[in-house]
């Protein structure tokens, strides 16, 4: 069984205002305050400026879009990350602005590399996007980030 996930997360309230502008953009609450905005295909063809993939080192961030991440950052955190898993093997990546600029990463574990002590890249961003895990857990369980197995779920 397999998990994938392409999306920007960020405070509901600044996810609210940035898909005002974009009619492809879906929204979903994930916990404490935060939102998430999945990568569809939709979406991609929306906003990607030509360019291509390949920024930052991500495999689904549209050409140009790290600017929109920028901009909606101006007033709090924004993160775009990635995972995908099959049989308990993959990858992840991250990363947040803040400010307009990029202050984590981009992080990234490939299949085979275990997480650092600081975590998955995804529960570093969600934890620089204010997220707290209880004990026994990490910020990717704890907004619940494993309830649908594919990014597109989150807004069936």
């Amino acid at each position: 069984m397999g998990y994938d996930l392409q999306a920007v997360i960020a405070d509901g309230e600044v996810l609210r205002g940035a898909a005002r502008d974009l009619p492809a953009a879906r929204l979903a609450s994930i916990g404490q305050g935060l939102s998430l905005m999945p990568m569809t295909g939709v979406l991609f063809d929306s906003v990607a400026d030509g360019s291509g993939v390949g920024a930052l080192g991500f495999w689904r961030l549209p050409g140009g879009f790290e600017k929109a991440l920028a901009d909606w950052s101006a007033g709090r955190p924004v993160a775009y990350v990635e995972a995908e898993y099959f049989g308990g093997v993959g990858e992840q990546r991250a990363a947040v602005w803040d400010g307009g600029t990029i202050v984590l990463g981009p992080l990234q574990i490939v299949e085979g590399q275990p997480f650092p002590p600081a975590g998955s890249p995804i529960s570093q961003a969600l934890r620089r996007l204010g997220v707290v895990a209880s004990a026994g857990e990490d910020e990717f369980s704890a907004v619940g980030l494993d309830r649908h197995r594919h990014g597109e779920a989150w807004i069936a």
